[in-house]
């Protein structure tokens, strides 16, 4: 049986553009970046969700280190987001 086609490997979305090696930083620079009106214009879950997107595709080539501090920086995105949300 021939193996699946992810979905993902068909997305190719031109509406942000983060800076290039962002994704390498450490998590608060990766955060701070991403939840900015310059890389997400639609706002926190914007950068949220691209986030998760990197993390998706990078997959099982992802090292459990790298990944921790994207999952990081995306726990203070979201506590952002709750913080704007209950204010």
């Amino acid at each position: 049986m021939p193996a699946k086609k992810k979905w993902v490997q068909d997305v190719d979305t031109d509406s942000t553009h983060p800076p290039q090696q962002l994704f390498n930083k450490d998590a608060t620079t990766i955060a701070r970046t991403l939840a900015s009106k310059k890389v997400s214009p639609k706002g926190i879950g914007s950068g949220i969700r691209m986030l998760q997107y990197y993390i998706n595709r990078a997959g099982k080539n992802l090292s459990a280190s790298r990944r921790k501090v994207l999952e990081r920086a995306k726990r203070l995105m979201q506590e952002k987001l709750h913080k704007s949300k209950n204010a």
